[in-house]
């Protein structure tokens, strides 16, 4: 294999497709291969360029690739997606994927770690484990309403008025459904202890990466926000600006722009919408703590005037632009974030 030779590989759980490339823009072998010769046929070749989605199990594929010395490019499948032409096989995914990588505004997504891959397992549970909470709070509460059992919002509210009504003989709950009300409690208390271990691995890890207790300096910024950005950004030097960074997060307009007409419209809510949702909840929070607040820095009082003309929302979407940009600058040099106060 020479040095401008790629290697395609449509990857997948038990079948591999492989397509080497010599000359761009043409195949000159496709292979079939299982998950036991797959790294077997990549061990045999000389050193080259490897390519695949970033889809799943790509980024342990890609580290068992590093090892064998051949570089790794992990591309967007939803940007691979319109070079796969006519019907949708194996073989013209691979080639698909061939084609795409001569793209050279396809941005490559980096090949995560085992410590990445180990925080975005503990958001993705947390992640989980928190709607299920949800789900089975509302079902409760929706359940006993319709029984004449109101309880208010709140999940430290549920459960305690939840189990009084159980163990109380005459509150008129149906023995059939005490039982069943019980372990449903059960399970909420259950997932709430989940997720209170999975912080807590949370913090084990912010107390030993200086990166995520310097992100923690920014407003808005806390433990859940600071772990996913590591996690799942992963090097912020690929991004030339913040506001790059933001725009890949999906926090700047979408344009609709033609001729000498420019329209931006709402935000692009492109990228990964876990932290753009944790981005928003902590512009949210800066803003309602701002407002309680007797003195403000130059941060918090362009957020409370922007709020003022353009309402909550809009301004907590801003701010949460601003804080990503934040972010990256913080990420970048190296420095904590020192808030400048008003001028005079």
């Amino acid at each position: 294999m020479e040095k401008h030779t790629v290697v395609g590989v449509d990857i997948a759980k038990v079948v591999f497709e492989v397509a080497v490339s010599k000359e761009p823009g043409r195949v000159a072998d496709c292979r079939r291969l299982g998950r036991g010769t797959f790294l077997v046929f990549l061990a045999q070749v000389p050193r080259g360029t490897v390519v695949m989605e970033a889809c799943g199990s790509a980024h342990y594929w890609g580290r068992r690739i590093q090892e064998l010395g051949h570089e790794v490019v992990l591309l967007p499948p939803h940007q691979v997606r319109p070079y796969v032409t006519r019907n949708k096989t194996d073989r013209t995914d691979a080639k698909g994927i061939l084609e795409a990588y001569r793209n050279a505004d396809i941005h490559p997504v980096p090949v995560k770690s085992v410590s990445q891959q180990v925080l975005v397992c503990l958001h993705r549970f947390r992640s989980s484990w928190v709607s299920s909470r949800t789900a089975q709070v509302n079902t409760l509460r929706g359940l006993l309403r319709e029984l004449g059992f109101v309880i208010p919002e709140g999940i430290e509210k549920v459960l305690p008025q939840v189990r009084v009504l159980i163990e109380d003989a005459d509150s008129g709950i149906p023995d059939g459904l005490r039982a069943v009300l019980a372990t449903a409690c059960d399970e909420i208390q259950a997932l709430g202890e989940s997720i209170r271990m999975t912080e807590r691995q949370l913090e084990a890890v912010a107390e030993q990466t200086p990166l995520v207790e310097r992100l923690q300096s920014i407003p808005g910024i806390g433990l859940m926000t600071s772990t996913a950005l590591v996690a799942f950004i992963g090097d912020v030097e690929r991004f030339p600006s913040g506001r790059h960074f933001a725009s890949y997060l999906g926090l700047t307009p979408r344009e609709y722009s033609s001729g000498l007409k420019r329209r931006l419209g709402r935000i692009s809510k492109r990228g990964d919408s876990y932290i753009r949702m944790l981005l928003i909840h902590g512009a949210r929070s800066v803003l309602c703590h701002a407002k309680k607040a007797k003195e403000h820095d130059r941060l918090r009082t362009w957020a409370l005037a922007l709020e003022r003309r353009a309402k909550h929302n809009k301004a907590a979407v801003a701010l949460a632009n601003k804080l990503a940009r934040i972010a990256w600058a913080v990420w970048k040099r190296g420095r904590d974030f020192e808030s400048r106060p008003n001028a005079a």
